[in-house]
């Protein structure tokens, strides 16, 4: 997902790359949802809420 972000000019900082690279987004949305924690797609976590699309 990162590399895709970083060839459509989408990212650009290397700290926010860095953050994206180190972070394992799955471990914000629940176990149901983790095949889905690499699209760029607002998803819904365990507490009512979403984590919001990478770039959205």
């Amino acid at each position: 997902m990162v590399q895709a972000l970083i060839a459509e000019g989408l990212l650009k900082t290397p700290e926010v790359i860095d953050a994206m690279r180190k972070v394992p987004r799955e471990l914000f949305v629940s176990t149901h949802m983790r095949q889905y924690a690499y699209n760029d797609t607002p998803l819904p976590t365990e507490h009512g809420q979403t984590i919001s699309a990478p770039l959205g």
